[in-house]
This record gives C-alpha cells, structure tokens and sequence, in this order.
C-alpha cells in the first residue's frame, strides 16, 4: 500500500479532479440552464435547448456527488466544518437543483404557456444559482473562513451568513458563474444550429468577454488588495495522524503566491485560465464549435487549478483561527481509508469515463426543430 503522506496528496489531486469534472461535465448541463430563456425565443426552440442534455444531465450530476462523497470519505472533518459554516449557501444550491429534475421530467408534459414558462425560470434558477455560490464559497476560502475548534475539535462557526456575501467572494462568484455560463453556450453551439446557434454563440461571448476581466481583477485583488494568504510556520509531518490544532499558522500578504514563486510551472494554471476563454471566443466566431467546447473546458481546469495550486497545502484555511486551518496534511480520513479508496478510483474511475464518452458518443450529433417537431412524445 502507498505511504500515508503519498496517499494524502494522491486525494488532494483526486477531489481536484472530481471538482473539475463536476464543473465540465454538470457544468455545461447548468450553463445551458442559464441560456435557456433567452437562446429559445419560442417552445420549440426552448424544447430544442433542453434536449441537448437531457438525456445526460442526471448522469453528469453524477460528478458532484461523488465529489461531495469523496470529500465526506477522505476529509471527513473538512465536509463538516464546510457544511457547519456554509449550511445556509448549501441549501440554497440544494432547493435550487430542486428544479432540474422535475423541470426536466414535467416541463412538457403539458401543453401551457404557463406552466412550461415556469419550469423554463426554474431550470434558469437551477443552472444560474449553484455556480454562483460555489464561486463564492471560493472567494471565501481565500480570505478564510470564520470557524475555530475547541478542545475536543469540534468546530464553530463564528461567522453570519452575511458575511459570506462580501465583495470579493462575489466578484468570485461573477467569475464563476460567467465561466459555467461560457461553457454552456459553447455546448449549445456545438449541439444545435441555425437562430439557436447563433444566440447561443452570443450568450457565450458575452460570458467569457466578463469572465476573463473578472477573473484578473480577483487575481489583482489577492496580489494588491490587502487579502493575506495562509502559511504553515511550524514543521510538518505528511505522514502523521491528523491533527488540525497540531501546527501553527501566520497570515502573510504573499501566502497564495509562494507556491507560484517555488514552482514557476503553475503559472501554467492562471495562463490557462485566462487565454483559453479567447481562444473558445475565436473559435466559436470561426464555429469550430467542438474545438471551442475543449478550449471552455480547459478554461475551467485552468480557473480551479489556479485556487488549489495557491491554497496547497491549505483546503479550508481560518480567519478567527489560523493555526485551526484545515490542511491536505491534518483533515484527512485514516491511512486504510484513503488506501481503499484509492484502488477504488482506480478500478471505477475508468469505467466512469469509458461508460460517459460512450453514452455521449451514442446521442452526438445536432438537436434541431425538425427532430424535435418529429418526435412529440420522445423528447423532453
């Protein structure tokens, strides 16, 4: 069996993993949700946006629970810290995906103006909300979140729900939701055609022409804004039980820049974040809408990879108390635990991908108003 401390950042990269192709794979499946009112300027075309993913979305939302499942599994005192101090934010992405699988499921079985509008709004509210407060969450991440253990390491949160809507957790929140909007449009670029396409071409450069300045300015804010980062001053032990209060911790103006400073490879992640929205932007100009998807996609890898290259080897750092700060080396599950799991990963994984790409491979091709008119009762 591999080393505890191997295995501790194995489960770093993996639940990285999972959130990025939690935001690729449902990611797309929420951007089209965003579009939607406004890409279908009629029930047909609306019809014909919703069957681009419906018959994957359920699956897709398969990434974001076996994300919250990984993390419940390898960083246990994580997902309860995070859920304690985010309780009121994680209901709301919750009643929010309320709506996308009865919207899916109900919105046209019957035919009313009314009733399908409303369901059109909330699959808008299912695909524009929880994007919105997952980049928050990670605005706040960055500033540390107010929580503290007592003696026994059980934690509190000594924030407000308020204060979780401070302004650089929503221009985080802008960042995402622009990025995820981007990506959806780019998806429906690839996936319809004619008046569809051309709005869906629109909504996404419009989403990445505020993305892009966005995320900068949040980079700017981090460098010159006044926001510390989170630095481990005392000796670390990767292969020792964990133990949150088991080390001391410093806020430093330069503490989400020192990994960039010593690995100067992971300017690669930030770059990536930034040029790969122009080049989705050019490209769904040119409607080389497949090349446009990939080019989204690595814009999303390149947005998350720069958060968790710069928190490393912090996962949920504390503002009311630092040395509290949840690590990749002090908040994971046991050295068995992590282990199993990871053979897993390793035998299921593939399976995952290998069954996707499959089921992608089956249902590709355009979605248009002639087959969706042809095919009354079939599609959604």
């Amino acid at each position: 069996m591999l080393d505890y401390a191997t295995l501790k950042v194995i489960w770093w990269l993996l639940v990285g993993v999972l959130l990025v192709g939690f935001a690729i794979m449902d990611g797309h499946d929420m951007g089209v949700g965003t579009l939607l009112p406004f890409v279908g300027r009629s029930d047909v075309e609306r019809r014909v946006v919703i069957n681009t993913v419906g018959p994957h979305w359920d699956g897709n939302q398969v990434w974001f629970i076996t994300a919250g499942g990984a993390i419940f599994a390898a960083w246990p005192v994580v997902y309860a810290t995070a859920f304690s101090g985010f309780y009121w934010a994680m209901m709301a992405v919750l009643w929010a995906l309320f709506f996308r699988p009865v919207g899916f499921d109900y919105r046209s079985k019957i035919h009313n103006a009314t009733w399908r509008s409303s369901w059109d709004w909330g699959l808008f509210v299912g695909g524009a909300v929880p994007p919105l407060i997952f980049g928050v969450a990670f605005g706040n991440l960055l500033q540390g979140v107010p929580f503290q253990f007592d003696q026994y390491l059980v934690s509190s949160y000594t924030g407000t729900f308020w204060q979780l809507l401070n302004p650089f957790a929503l221009l985080a929140g802008v960042v995402s939701s622009a990025m995820i909007t981007m990506h959806g449009g780019t998806y429906l670029a690839l996936r319809t055609e004619g008046a569809i396409q051309r709005r869906a071409v629109k909504g996404a450069l419009v989403a990445a022409a505020v993305m892009v300045p966005a995320f900068l300015a949040a980079g700017l804010w981090l460098r010159i804004g006044g926001i510390q980062g989170f630095v481990i001053t005392s000796a670390i032990e990767p292969g020792a039980l964990a133990d949150p209060l088991a080390k001391t911790v410093a806020r430093d103006a330069l503490g989400w820049w020192l990994n960039y400073q010593r690995q100067p490879l992971l300017w690669l992640l930030p770059a990536l974040g930034a040029v790969a929205p122009l080049l989705a932007m050019g490209l769904l100009a040119a409607r080389r809408t497949g090349l446009a998807f990939v080019a989204s996609s690595l814009a999303i890898a390149g947005v998350i990879g720069t958060a968790g290259a710069a928190m490393f080897p912090f996962v949920m750092p504390s503002s009311s108390m630092p040395n509290a700060s949840l690590t990749v080396w002090d908040s994971t599950s046991s050295h068995l635990t992590l282990g199993l799991m990871f053979w897993a990963t390793v035998i299921f994984m593939p399976l995952i991908i290998f069954y996707t790409g499959w089921a992608y491979r089956v249902m590709r091709g355009k979605v248009t108003v002639a087959r969706i008119q042809a095919d009354e009762h079939g599609a959604y």
